[in-house]
């Protein structure tokens, strides 16, 4: 097949389904340029992309700022591994620890490992600071979550298609209901073996759960209490998706632990991070965690340039102001909508539920409905739409794909 020789969506699906691992169960469109908050499939159509590689995309497809700094640095040096040190990955470390103030970040490049290292750090900090009993820390989770799709990760999930003949899952974490302070508090009272505290400020896999307010403040104080580690998991919350910075910033939490992904680096490159300070990260020394990539050179000049874009465009501020628009008009429409019962969320991460059950293809029809009205978005849960678009979105924008949401529910009405 020629290099220049045009291939159409129908024949681009096919090579995946054909030479592909069938692990994803993707909307049926074929993307090939993507700008701001507009992506393009192979034939030219347009659409406004409604979510963001799963928040990844917060600045907005291609930002030429985030792209010319990856351009610069692979043209330049692209991996060292950690053998060595490289020009880059001192000042980005000191950048992204500033930005969110903590004394130290560990830096790796997909969430799910992020997710890892934190649980890794979380027992060694048990074990060598809190004078847990070897092999008896435990780590409290909560129940609907999504942190990833490890073999450790899936141990503790609800999702059975995520878990179902995987197995044998690690032990050494405790299952409770989430937004239940109640739950938490019992729990903690339970062992004397609890390392640390993992949760989700909002849950986005789960359906863009949004916690009553004053639940992730009073879980902090629950954690100080017993001498036990709050670990946040900003992967999909973080980097102003919300409306603020980090999503627990809505309640002035300050983590132990602080989970990062995705839009560290606006979908340009596989970045995360964790970061702590120094009394716990202190506790891993050479040879006991790492990562080829992570820390790479192109890694750090993105990351720097993706979290500078966040501030000076006031992404944060922006997602807030739309936000509420955007509620507010859906929450009008839903007022006499027989198809649509709730919209939810905090900033650009919001949730429409359909009025029918979990297994029912309603919500995927409703979505293949907006992309053919030029609007992409995906079910989750099954009766469940997540909008999540890119924070550079103005308000004409947002109105547009307000419009458009409405005319396609009104299909299905």
């Amino acid at each position: 097949m020629s290099v220049l020789e045009k291939i159409g969506s129908e024949s681009l699906i096919e090579l995946e389904n054909k030479y592909g691992a069938h692990n994803y169960h993707p909307l049926p469109v074929v993307l090939s340029k993507g700008e701001g908050v507009y992506v393009w499939d192979v034939e030219g159509k347009r659409y406004y992309d409604f979510l963001s590689a799963y928040s990844a995309v917060n600045q907005g497809h291609c930002h030429p700022k985030i792209v010319g700094a990856m351009i610069q640095q692979a043209q330049t040096l692209t991996l060292t591994s950690r053998a060595f040190y490289n020009d880059q990955l001192g000042p980005y470390e000191e950048y992204l620890t500033q930005y969110f103030g903590f004394d130290k970040v560990l830096p790796m490049n997909t969430g799910a490992e992020a997710v890892e290292t934190a649980i890794k750090i979380t027992r060694k900090w048990a074990y060598e600071v809190k004078g847990i009993a070897e092999q008896q820390a435990e780590i409290i989770v909560c129940d609907g979550n999504f942190h990833g799709r490890t073999t450790t990760i899936i141990s503790f999930s609800n999702d059975e298609n995520a878990r179902k003949n995987f197995g044998p899952y690690t032990d050494g974490f405790i299952k409770i209901p989430y937004d239940s302070i109640e739950a938490l508090e019992l729990a903690l009272q339970s062992s004397p073996n609890i390392a640390g505290f993992l949760v989700e400020p909002i849950q986005g896999e789960a359906g863009v759960y949004v916690p009553s307010e004053g639940y992730l403040s009073k879980a902090k104080a629950l954690c100080e209490k017993y001498n036990v580690l709050f670990i946040a998991d900003e992967v999909q919350t973080g980097i102003a998706r919300t409306g603020k910075l980090l999503a627990v910033d809505h309640e002035n939490v300050k983590p132990d632990v602080l989970i990062l992904g995705k839009a560290v680096s606006g979908g340009v490159y596989p970045v995360s991070a964790v970061l702590a300070n120094d009394a716990i990260m202190n506790v891993i020394k050479p040879g006991q965690h790492g990562s080829t990539f992570g820390g790479n050179p192109v890694a750090a000049a993105v990351a720097v340039a993706a979290l500078e874009v966040v501030k000076d465009e006031n992404l944060a501020e922006n997602a807030e102001r739309l936000g509420k628009i955007f509620r507010s008009k859906l929450a009008d429409y839903i007022t006499n909508s027989k198809i649509a019962t709730l919209v939810r969320g905090k900033g650009l991460l919001n949730a429409v539920v359909i009025n029918d059950t979990e297994d029912s293809d309603t919500a995927w029809n409703i979505c293949m409905a907006l992309r053919d009205n030029g609007l992409l978005a995906k079910p989750t849960h099954g009766n469940i739409i997540r909008f999540a678009p890119p924070l550079v979105m103005n308000e004409e924008q947002l109105l547009d794909c307000v419009s458009i949401i409405i005319k396609t529910l009104k299909q299905f009405e």
